[in-house]
Formats: C-alpha cells, sequence, structure tokens
C-alpha cells in the first residue's frame, strides 16, 4: 500500500460514495482528522487518500499503530532523542514526528495510546512544536496529523480513560467509515477486484470468481469487514483447482451465522463454556491482528504471560504468523 487515491476506492452503495465525498473534502483542509469505524473496514486506506490526495502528496506519509508502543518509549518513538540521552543513545536518532515533516502523521488506534503519551501528543497538536528527548532546543514540526479508531472514543472519554482535551483537538473533522454489511453491492465487486489482485500476485491467471457465489458475498455480514473478504479471497484462490473461484468456506460461514443455537437449549455450564471460548477466541484474533502477529507485544497489551497467551492462540487454531503484514 502507497499512493492511494479516491480512484483507487472501490465501492457504488451509497454509503460507501458518502465517504468517498467526505474523504475528498477533508483532503482539501490542512487540519486533524478522526477516521472512526469498525475493524476491517480500511481506515489507512481512507488516512492515505485524503494525504495524496491533498497539498502534502508528494511528502511522507508515516504510520504508526499507537497501541503496540510501550509506555516508557511513546516519547522517544514521537519525538526522536540526541545523542548521550540515555546510556545507549550513542547516536541522535529523529523520531516519527520528524520523519513525516512536511507530510502526514497517521496515528492509527488511537485509543490505545498510553495516558503519558496523550499528555505529550496533546502538547506537541498545541503549537506542533517538540522537543527531543536529551534536548534543550524545541523543535516546529510542519505535519498534518490524522487519527484512526475502531472503539467509541467519546465513551472512552466518558469513562476517563481518554483525554477530553485530546478529543476535541482530533475530532475536528470526522469521518466515519461504515462496515461492509451496510454498503449493499459493494462486497461483489471488491471481491472480483481481490480475486484479480490474487491472480497477479500467486500467478495464476485464469481464475476469476464464479457467479454463483455473489449472493453469498451479499448476504453475509462481514464482522471482520473488508480485510476479511481480501483474506478469504486469496485463501479461495490459492485452494480452488479449477479457473471458477466458489467461495465453498463462506458457504460454510454463512450457514453457522445464520443458525445460531440458543442458549437456553444447552445447560448453564456449557452455555458459560461457549460464551468464554468466543470471546477468547475472538480477543485473541484482534490482540494479534493489532499487534501484526507479535505474541510478545499482544502478551504485554493483555497484561497475560507469552507462553499462556501461545497457548491459547494455539488452542483456537490461531496462527500468530497470518497477522504479519504481507501474509
Amino acid at each position: 500500500m502507497s499512493r492511494v487515491t479516491v480512484s483507487n476506492l472501490i465501492g457504488r452503495s451509497p454509503a460507501f460514495l458518502e465517504s468517498v465525498r467526505l474523504i475528498r473534502r477533508v483532503a482539501d483542509t490542512d487540519v486533524p482528522v478522526l477516521i472512526e469505524g469498525e475493524t476491517g473496514t480500511g481506515k489507512e486506506v481512507a488516512a492515505r487518500a485524503i494525504h495524496y490526495g491533498g497539498a502534502r502528496r508528494d511528502h511522507p506519509f508515516v504510520p504508526v499503530n499507537c497501541g503496540a508502543i510501550p509506555e516508557s518509549l511513546i516519547e522517544n518513538e514521537l519525538f526522536g532523542h540526541v545523542r548521550g540521552a540515555y546510556t545507549d543513545a550513542r547516536e541522535p536518532q529523529p523520531g516519527l514526528v520528524a520523519l513525516a515533516n512536511g507530510g502526514t502523521l497517521f496515528l492509527d488506534e488511537i485509543d490505545g495510546l498510553c495516558l503519558k503519551g496523550q499528555v505529550a501528543l496533546l502538547r506537541f497538536l498545541q503549537d506542533l512544536s517538540y522537543r527531543p528527548l536529551g534536548s534543550r532546543r524545541e523543535e516546529q514540526a510542519d505535519v498534518r496529523v490524522i487519527a484512526a479508531t475502531n472503539t467509541d472514543l467519546l465513551a472512552l472519554v466518558e469513562s476517563k480513560q481518554f483525554r477530553q482535551d485530546l478529543y476535541y483537538r482530533l475530532h475536528i473533522l470526522s469521518l466515519p467509515l461504515p462496515p461492509l454489511r451496510e454498503r449493499g453491492g459493494d462486497p461483489e465487486l471488491l471481491a472480483a477486484h481481490f480475486v484479480r489482485a490474487a491472480r497477479t500476485r500467486f500467478n495464476c491467471p485464469d481464475k476469476s470468481l464464479d457467479p454463483a457465489s455473489v449472493p453469498l458475498l451479499n448476504a453475509y455480514s462481514w464482522p471482520g469487514n473488508v480485510r476479511e473478504l481480501e483474506n478469504l479471497i486469496q485463501r479461495e484462490v490459492l485452494l480452488s483447482d479449477g479457473p471458477l473461484v466458489s467461495l465453498q468456506s463462506l458457504e460454510r460461514l454463512s450457514a453457522h451465522a445464520a443458525a445460531p443455537a440458543q442458549l437456553t437449549d444447552i445447560r448453564f455450564q456449557a452455555a458459560k463454556a461457549r460464551a468464554i471460548a468466543t470471546f477468547e477466541r475472538t480477543y485473541i484474533a484482534e490482540l494479534l491482528s493489532r499487534t501484526g502477529g507479535n505474541i510478545s507485544q499482544a502478551a504485554r497489551l493483555s497484561g497475560k504471560e507469552r507462553s499462556r497467551l501461545g497457548k491459547l492462540a494455539k488452542k483456537y487454531g490461531i496462527a500468530h504468523n497470518s497477522f504479519r503484514p504481507g501474509e
């Protein structure tokens, strides 16, 4: 993913076209933007479309996953350090803010930013000035900040888990992204695009989407949104033997989603065990998605031991390698 513009975005549903309209509008401004949407709705794609559709397009786009930065390193990551700032600081190192100078700093999963990081970011946003660790001189940065979240940030403000003043600094412009289930007709377009992309990537020139799969594409609820669809298509392209990509696994997923068992049909302990298993499976998958498959980072974020988290992932057949970028 590099130079993304609105011309690269795929969809024709009213909800999608409204998002495209907003992207065009906010790209013409130079103030902070908060992108809100469920996991997998394409928040970084939207951020890149804003960046490359605006005046900063020829300057850097620097993404950072806020939830993956340890609290002890947040200021160093954002603002860098000078030589001798601490014991191992043998050479000066620029931070992400300096690397993004002239361009855009994309703060993904802003809800995962620790309180110390929230204070540092708020101070920076007030006048775009910062001080590298160990330096006595204040630096100035020319950056646009775009933040993204998959949670209700205002609810976190109300529960005192996110600073209200930082929320209002970031929320000057808001860009909500619709989930795929609300984008009628778009799953078919995206699936065809992902088949073409997978054909090129995996050197399978003769494969195409089976027309019989279109009703399934449009009927499924897509809890993982566009990312789930892309991963499904890649898997089916690799596993299908003939020229048609038929999405048989989607048929099984749809059947499972359409006929959930009633909790009261089973005894209390069994229902409780099922609920716990569903929570653990979902939590671990989202955690590994957030950390790019890094088990150690996932363990730190969850507060569990690395070995215990690894055993849970193995228990549910969740391969952490599959969450690494490019996998």
